[in-house]
């Protein structure tokens, strides 16, 4: 297992590290976004810590280019605490947002809960789709298709898009998205759903689709609403 942490804070990473070993990973540390930013276009890591405020590029402009090709679990460290620093963090990509000071036990609880989560969102070998109208969600390309043009979704939108539409009609509310998309050991709350359901919308309404919605069931969470039958090529549950 490869580790990235990245934090202008020499004592910080380094405390991290020894944990990091601890827990049996190979860790590389640097001390800057751009270094951050070059480390993590160059490896394949498991996991990135990645400090928000960094010289040369900020963590949070160093998350939404990994995020660009790389689907790494990312767990923000800032000393940024307030609520609109998280969700901003949690949007752009991260998986989860850690506020300062902190105890390094909890953040290696973090990154085993982020992990644990990835793998057991891993596809299998069958092609994992659902095919709903003129919606195409193909999980294990990372794609979202709307009369065939492209949708450019983060991993947390695709698997939230996921979630409804393997369930279409079914209402969730918010703590079952949350628990779904973030594991039940999750340390944040419920409106980071309505931010990342508003940031999808968004995107899916650049397009035409009569046929299906996300809807709001008001003081109880969401829906996928639709006229028309899912057609999932390979079993799919939430997690």
């Amino acid at each position: 297992m490869h580790m990235l942490i990245a934090d202008d804070n020499v004592q910080i990473t380094d405390i991290l590290m020894k944990y990091a070993h601890e827990e049996g990973y190979d860790v590389d540390c640097v001390h800057d976004g751009l270094s951050a930013l070059r480390a993590a276009e160059h490896t394949q890591y498991d996991v990135i810590l990645l400090d928000v405020m960094m010289p040369h590029l900020s963590g949070f402009d160093v998350c939404k280019k990994i995020r660009q090709h790389s689907s790494t679990p990312i767990i923000m460290i800032s000393a940024k605490v307030e609520e609109v620093d998280r969700i901003l963090g949690l949007d752009i990509g991260a998986d989860d947002y850690v506020t300062k000071p902190f105890s390094p036990g909890e953040v290696m609880a973090r990154v085993r809960a982020v992990t644990r989560r990835r793998l057991e969102k891993r596809p299998g070998r069958e092609p994992q789709q659902i095919c709903v109208d003129n919606l195409q969600i193909q999980m294990d390309n990372n794609v979202v298709l709307i009369n065939g043009q492209h949708v450019s979704v983060s991993r947390k939108e695709l698997d939230l898009l996921w979630t409804l539409a393997s369930y279409p009609n079914k209402v969730f509310t918010r703590e079952n998205l949350l628990n779904a998309l973030w594991g039940i050991d999750y340390f944040g709350d419920v409106r980071t759903v309505d931010s990342q359901i508003k940031r999808l919308r968004a995107k899916l309404d650049q397009f035409e689709h009569p046929g299906w919605r996300i809807k709001t069931v008001w003081g109880i969470g969401y829906r996928f609403e639709t006229l028309a039958s899912p057609k999932p090529s390979a079993e799919s549950k939430p997690d």
